[in-house]
Parts: C-alpha cells; structure tokens; sequence
C-alpha cells in the first residue's frame, strides 16, 4: 500500500522547476532517504509532499491522510530558537492537534512529554529554555516534539546536519523505532554512509529522478556520477516543462 505517491510532479519557486517530472511511491512503513548534490532539489520535495509548496505540475497523492498525520520537521535553520520557551513546553506543542489552542494540559499529557524528553536522553532539563541548549540538545527535543504527534507519516530534512556523532546515533535508534511501528519515514539526509548503514530505500534526485528503490541498487557510482553531472548542468533559469504522458 503507498502512503504517498507522486505522479510526474514538477515543483519550483517563481515560475522556475526545481524537481521535475517526478513519479514513484514512498510505500506504507516505508524508510527512504532523499539524498542527491546540493540544490537537487530534496528541500523542495519534502515541502512539496507536505503540503507547504505547491505542484506546478503533475500531483501529490497523499493516501488519504489528513494534515495532522503528516509530522515535518525542516532545517533547524529555519526554527526560531529566540522565542523564550522551555524545553518541556516545546515538547507539548506536539500535543496541539490534541489538546486544541485553548486546551489545558493535565498531569498525563506532562507526563507523556517528560517521557518523551527521557526517551531522547534529555530527562531532567524539562524546564531550560531551548535558547540554552547545544544543537544536539535541541534536535533531540524536537524529536521528542515529534514523538507527541503519533502520526503515521514522519517527514525530516536534514535532521543529522551540524550535530555531534552521539546524538545522530542516539536519533537513528529513535527512528528505527518509529519504523519498527509501522510508520512512514522520508528523511533528507547527506551522509550516505549512514544512509547505506541504516535506510532499505532511497530516492536519488538531480532535479529530476535518478534513481528510487532498494539503497543498494540506487546508490552506486554510476548513479551518482550521473547525479553529479545533472546537478553540474542543470539551467537555474529554465523553463516549466510539461511532460506529456505516455
């Protein structure tokens, strides 16, 4: 069964493609790495898949799901760490589809994020504010954040850059975790050592597919020179293009 599928779906930003002509399916349980040469496009897709950046071509079948089953977590770039907030209140904001704007948190709902917090390593900093923490510290709070949500399809980008080797692993067992329940992943990832080590399936884009499958038979060297020399030529000021199906 696909959770998601995309048929021939071009997105971009202004009118200009940044991921064209894409189709395949991230199957239900599925763990798939999004790797590719930086500007490929893979920030692109996964804002596409969630909903955030709309198709200039082709579409997004999301299975069904509603937008609360679909968990993001983007760039911790893009994630204001200056708002005065602690660690145990951010965590809560995973309860929000749960709880609504004005619903009270009881004893359960703290305990469930305080276990949530223990289950990344952070137990005992409930209440620093997150302006406090390391990068590592951070990412692993936003991943408890995650946890709360309980959705079935999880989307990360980048989730593994800037942060210390301990905490990518400790974050990978938290994964592994999550695919062993039976829920969705679709994770941006750079490392492909990590990604051969941990990831059944992988899509390798150029701005345009260049391979989606089982990892072994997607990242080997001629599909990564090929993804090299697409990403090396591909026109920043191209054109939509409408690929006409066959």
């Amino acid at each position: 069964m696909a959770a998601i599928t995309l048929h021939n779906l071009t997105l971009g930003y202004q009118r200009h493609p940044a991921v064209h002509h894409l189709s395949g399916s991230f199957a239900s349980g599925s763990m798939t790495a999004i790797v590719g040469p930086n500007g490929s496009g893979k920030s692109t897709l996964v804002k596409g898949i969630t909903g955030f950046l709309r198709p200039m071509d082709g579409s997004i079948d999301r299975g069904g799901l509603l937008p609360h089953q679909i968990a993001y977590l983007p760039q911790r770039l893009e994630v204001d760490r200056s708002f005065p907030i602690t660690v145990l209140d951010t965590v809560l904001l995973g309860l929000w589809q749960e709880i609504g704007m004005f619903g009270g948190v009881n004893r359960t709902l703290w305990q469930r994020a305080a276990q949530a917090l223990s289950t990344v390593g952070l137990g005992g900093l409930e209440s620093r504010g997150i302006n406090e923490l390391s990068g590592g510290q951070f990412q692993r709070v936003m991943f408890a954040r995650m946890s709360l949500q309980e959705a079935p399809v999880l989307i990360f980008d980048e989730p593994f850059s800037a942060i210390d080797e301990q905490t990518v692993l400790d974050l990978m067992a938290v994964i592994r975790r999550w695919h062993e329940e039976g829920r969705t992943l679709l994770i941006v990832v750079h490392d492909l050592g990590l990604v051969r080590q941990y990831f059944p399936q992988t899509l390798l884009l150029a701005r345009e597919p260049v391979a989606w499958g089982e990892t072994g038979e997607v990242l080997t060297e001629e599909h990564l020179l090929q993804s090299r020399t697409m990403a090396q030529a591909w026109d920043r000021s191209a054109a939509v293009c409408r690929q006409e199906p066959l």
